[in-house]
């Protein structure tokens, strides 16, 4: 029979098992700085200088037969010299000066050695020799180590390390047994809805396949259980192991988490953990990380491990207040904790980042860029189409570098001099920018940017303390991340610059079509799922989330009747900016307040703009009265006014409420107000952004590519709004609400196109019947 298998790469065995000593954000986030796409490049560069008896990336594993299953440790040496006494190289690019590296990092040195220990025993070797060759990736200088080791001292050094890991691997076995045992007993929670059986068979198929789903699922469809229950039978099937939950918001996590605690209470036995964001799970005033700022951050590493495994053996549900309570016993930090327990769990619940964005990416799963067992499930899909442009874009603000220049002047007279390049070559830049300015290449800029970062991280390895530090370091690591960036810059990209709203020059490298980026993470797991309630036209989401041409897409259906919900589109109103005027604000205000009067309720109604909000309020404000309360929302509000906000809809009134709400904002998407506490949401216009370089850059890429760039650039995005707040209202089987389209642009085959199935029953009104259309159809709903 097959035995089971644990499987770990060396790179993570050797980190997790040898850390030790304090968090430090002083010195740790410079002190060995591998970045992964300057990384590689360096390793081939040097491996292309090597002769015939030098073999790069030589695949290595071994399987340790433990008494229950087998322990299989895999990895890829950076190189292995054969000659008469076998060398293997292992090679780290750092941006750390190489006078400073006075011997290896320790974990560097045992992934070589661990490699050297699985060649020596497989070919029979009595000796064997590690070379660590570091090089700098700003220089491109390199700096060597090498030592000659015995088998047998190999021997006992890897036999301890795996001592000390054997714990951890008994627990994988152990739990792994309960949990796929739980699975296979499982069972659908709830009565299947018209529809949902098929979903969920789909998205098992898809896994089975290890292809990309795309669900456009209504509300109502239940699409969370509906896609983690097939998920988590996959996992039953050996069809992946870890379950990535992907969010854009943290109320939608919390429907996972309450999801997963449903199925938990009909049996199923699993670890799962939630991702929090460090300053949520800080219990310090300030996030400081090092050990003199953080009792927790000194000495972490020596406590940690200690502090999981404990953790694991407690609890499977790790929520914040769990980790808040483990971290304060052993005086841990809860973040790291956390992204630790992840290492441990079988569902975790987090926020895209931790698997797309370059800078935040959950290493210990990807870094070795070798596929694992991960199913991705991305909920409310349609907003990773912007995130994915964020995260794979970077800027440079030339005042930035005049701020810097000044805190660096009386410091460091190279530092200054670096500066004073780069700021001459933005000015350059800047002088024959009007509006915007599209760059072919920026060469120049920059190789003046490597030299710069490469002064600043040697001035800050040998003066960890000095004022304005923080002010340094922020814009060291946003120059990194510029040059990092620009390794991929390629057809999917644009450079440019500009002036912002600020008046500062910027100069941005803009990833308008991530999809390449995006599929580069999606590639580390088995299958992926996409699904949103906003997944239209689905081909634009296919062809911006993925480069895949072979994924599958499902429209699922609703169980919602179209009978509890009125739909009007009003054809007398425009938001367009040629009809911005008092009349026609003091129209849609007429709009709102009639719709009001025709029935006491809570209402919200979604604006293209906070100045257009705010004109319409003026107007509103002339016709209102003592029977309705208007809250309007505003830029920038903390979390406790958005609370309070939203707690307005809570509970009866005398009154009527009603909420101006901008389009796309955070009150746009994401909210679940059921049954009276919402019961109406009107919408201005058809939620197009606003004018800006950035818009008119997709644009014109669209067009070139597909001659869709007004569609790619504007009337998709714009319309993912208006659907979204659209969704704001009907939310459970016994809702009864109204939707009002006020724009004459939704008329037009256009946008007509781009509207769900479940929208087929429409009606056009006017003003002058509005009241009429209302007072028929709450009439029929007796309500």
């Amino acid at each position: 029979m097959e035995r089971e298998q644990i499987r770990i790469s060396v790179r993570n065995l050797v980190e997790f098992i040898l850390r030790s000593g304090d968090i430090d954000n002083r010195r740790a986030s410079l002190d060995t700085m591998e970045a992964m796409q300057a990384g590689s490049r360096l390793h081939r560069k040097i491996q292309k200088k090597m002769g015939s008896t030098y073999h790069a990336e030589v695949p290595l594993n071994i399987i340790i037969e433990e008494e229950n299953y087998e322990l299989g440790i895999w990895g890829r040496a950076d190189g292995i010299i054969i000659e008469e006494t076998v060398t293997i190289d292992e090679i780290k690019g750092v941006y750390l000066s190489l006078d400073l590296l006075e011997e290896p990092v320790k974990v560097h040195l045992a992934q070589a050695k661990c490699y050297a220990y699985i060649y020596g025993i497989q070919n029979d070797l009595q000796k064997i020799n590690v070379q660590m060759t570091y090089g700098n990736l700003d220089t491109g200088d390199l700096k060597y180590f090498s030592y000659e080791y015995s088998m047998q001292q190999l021997q006992e050094w890897f036999s301890d390390l795996i001592l000390k890991y054997k714990k951890w691997a008994d627990f994988q076995y152990e739990w792994r047994k309960k949990r796929q045992a739980s699975i296979k007993e499982l069972a659908f929670p709830f009565p299947y809805r018209e529809g949902q059986k098929e979903l969920a068979a789909g998205v098992y198929r898809t896994i089975a396949r290890k292809k990309n789903l795309f669900i456009q699922a209504p509300t109502g469809v239940g699409k969370t259980i509906s896609t983690l229950y097939p998920a988590i039978k996959a996992v039953g099937e050996g069809l992946g192991d870890k379950i990535f939950y992907l969010t854009a918001k943290t109320v939608t996590a919390n429907v996972a988490k309450e999801t997963l605690g449903i199925l938990c209470e009909k049996g199923y036995r699993a670890k799962s953990v939630q991702i929090t964001a460090k300053e949520k799970l800080c219990p310090c005033e300030e996030v400081d990380c090092n050990p003199v700022s953080c009792p927790y951050a000194k000495g972490h590493f020596d406590r940690v491990n200690d502090a999981v495994y404990d953790l694991l053996q407690k609890e499977n549900n790790m929520t914040r207040e769990v980790l808040l309570a483990h971290a304060k016993e052993y005086q841990v930090c809860p973040f790291e904790m956390c992204l630790d327990t992840a290492t441990w769990a079988d569902n975790i619940i987090c926020d895209y980042n931790y698997v797309f964005d370059p800078n935040v990416y959950l290493k210990r799963f990807f870094a070795d860029g070798i596929k694992g067992d991960y199913i991705f499930l991305v909920d409310e899909a349609h907003n990773l189409v912007e995130r994915g442009r964020e995260m794979y874009s970077a800027a440079l603000v030339k005042e930035d570098i005049l701020a810097v220049r000044k805190i660096m002047k009386p410091r460091s007279s190279a530092i200054e001099k670096e500066l004073g390049k780069c700021n001459k070559l933005m000015l350059e830049y800047k002088r024959e920018c009007e509006t915007y300015q599209i760059y072919e290449s920026i060469p120049n800029l920059i190789f003046s940017c490597m030299r710069l970062a490469a002064k600043i991280e040697e001035y800050m390895q040998k003066n960890p303390e000095f004022p304005g530090r923080d002010v340094v370091l922020d814009f060291y690591f946003e120059l990194r991340n510029f040059l990092n960036i620009y390794e991929r810059v390629d057809e999917h990209y644009v450079i440019y610059g500009q002036h912002d709203e600020e008046g500062r020059f910027v100069i941005k490298l803009f990833c308008v079509d991530p999809s390449f980026n995006l599929q580069e993470c999606l590639d580390k797991g088995n299958a992926t799922i996409f699904f949103s309630a906003t997944l239209l036209p689905v081909q634009y989401y296919k062809e911006l989330l993925t480069n895949k041409t072979d994924n599958y897409a499902v429209y699922a259906k609703t169980t919602f009747s179209q009978d509890k919900r009125l739909l009007l589109i009003g054809n007398d109103v425009s938001s367009k900016y040629t009809r911005r005027t008092p009349e026609e604000y003091g129209r849609i205000a007429d709009y709102i307040y009639r719709t009001i009067k025709k029935k006491k309720g809570n209402y919200m109604v979604f604006f293209p703009s906070y100045l257009f909000l705010k004109k319409v309020h003026e107007a509103f404000e002339l016709r209102t009265d003592e029977t309705i309360t208007c809250i309007c929302q505003e830029s920038g509000m903390r979390e406790e006014e958005r609370e309070a906000f939203l707690e307005a809809f809570q509970g009866e009134k005398e009154e009527s409420l009603v909420a101006f709400c901008v389009m796309g904002g955070i009150f746009g998407e994401g909210i679940d107000l059921k049954r009276e506490q919402l019961i109406g949401a009107i919408i201005v216009g058809t939620g197009l952004p606003q004018i800006s370089n950035e818009r008119e850059i997709l644009k014109d890429y669209y067009d070139k590519k597909e001659g869709m760039g007004f569609d790619y650039a504007y009337r998709y995005p714009g319309m993912n709004k208006v659907l979204q707040a659209a969704g704001r209202v009907i939310r459970t089987a016994e809702d009864v609400g109204i939707i009002e389209l006020l724009d004459e642009r939704f008329l037009q085959n256009d946008y007509q196109r781009l509207f769900p199935r479940e929208w087929e029953q429409r009606s056009v009104c006017q003003l002058s019947n509005l009241e009429e259309k209302l007072a028929t159809f709450w009439e029929e709903k007796h309500l």
